[in-house]
């Protein structure tokens, strides 16, 4: 599941803003302003204490996962709120730049089964970290969007440069913090929060390991709370994508998430697709029909280490031309450290 770290050479990217379907759409621009104390307050209450699978940490929130009201409630609070947070670089990231578009990939209707046997495979040959309950968990991500951007009566389709994320995560899910230049500042924002985050390790190391009964719990949680126009297979898919980038999925849990991708409906091979550093590799993805957007996991052609994920537009639509990259991250690294805002390789 690690990801080894490369060098950044973005040719082809694909990130979306989870929640464009809200009817401000120039949100990451940050031009709104909020109480910051009192929106983090409920940001980080809101992401800890809603009834589903890990949803997709603060930018990342998925449409796909959330109610339209509180996503849209969240896409204030968060696009443009955490971006106050920051101080003098927040807005760094913001975007100015064409719309970030790829070569979309032939899809194999039936490669998707054997490809996750594979890949699960290879997830169950990688030793277990033992992680001690004062420690970290860390994750280093690259990660680029494409979205509405509105200045006055004009709408032009931008993007956000690819930039870094660092996410420092308890065992318990209880304690964290978020580096995101841009959207949170040099400093970061605190991560903490009276309740556990859905996508503690501890709770992952709690999940059922038969893929069966995975699966079960996943439909269920993610039913609480998706968009009710959203297919539920289509919101079950993107609870699993979750668990895959941004949180630490214990060694036994990894291959039952990918056996449990298996049996959604829809979940197709795709022989080529690129993650946000420029890393060419295979997919497991998955259409969104109401969309036309098609989620895609990464993963490396040889190792079928997972690299990242990515939401390309492949039909139309009023907003997206064909091809663009709507979201995109890419994994560079995943560690335990012993303190908060430790990096690996680095003196703490």
């Amino acid at each position: 599941m690690n990801a080894s770290p490369s060098q950044p050479h973005p040719a082809e990217w694909t990130e979306t803003q989870g929640l464009l379907s809200c009817e401000e759409r120039d949100l990451p621009a940050g031009r709104h302003q909020f109480h910051k104390e009192q929106m983090m307050a409920r940001i980080r209450e809101d992401l800890r204490t809603a009834p589903v699978v890990p949803v997709r940490r603060n930018p990342f929130l998925r449409r796909a996962v959330l109610l339209p009201a509180l996503a849209c409630a969240l896409a204030a609070a968060v696009v443009g709120g955490v971006a106050l947070t920051g101080g003098g670089d927040a807005g760094t990231s913001s975007a100015t730049g064409p719309a970030l578009t790829t070569r979309i990939g032939a899809v194999d209707a039936r490669g998707a089964e054997p490809l996750l046997d594979h890949i699960a495979l290879a997830a169950a040959d990688t030793s277990e970290t033992a992680v001690r309950a004062d420690q970290f968990l860390y994750i280093a991500s690259k990660v680029a969007s494409t979205y509405p951007k509105t200045v006055g009566d004009k709408t032009t389709i931008v993007s956000q440069k690819l930039h870094s994320r660092q996410v420092w995560q308890s065992p318990d899910g209880r304690d964290g913090w978020l580096i995101e230049p841009g959207n949170t500042g040099k400093d970061g924002i605190t991560l903490a929060g009276p309740n556990p985050a859905r996508s503690a390790y501890d709770r992952l190391a709690k999940l059922p390991t038969d893929p069966a009964a995975l699966l079960r719990q996943i439909y269920q949680e993610s039913d609480a709370v998706r968009d009710p126009e959203v297919p539920r297979d289509q919101a079950a898919f993107v609870a699993i994508g979750d668990l895959l980038t941004e949180s630490y999925p214990p060694a036994k849990l990894t291959p039952a998430l990918y056996k449990a991708a298996a049996r959604i409906p829809g979940v197709v091979a795709v022989n080529d697709a690129v993650d946000a550093v420029g890393r060419h590799g295979v997919a497991v993805a998955r259409l969104d029909e109401q969309n036309g957007e098609r989620t895609e996991w990464i993963f490396d052609k040889k190792t079928y280490a997972f690299l990242g994920e990515r939401t390309v537009q492949v039909e139309p639509s009023d907003t997206f031309k064909k091809g663009t990259v709507t979201f995109t991250i890419a994994i560079t690294r995943r560690a335990v450290v012993d303190g908060m805002k430790e990096v690996p390789g680095e003196e703490s």
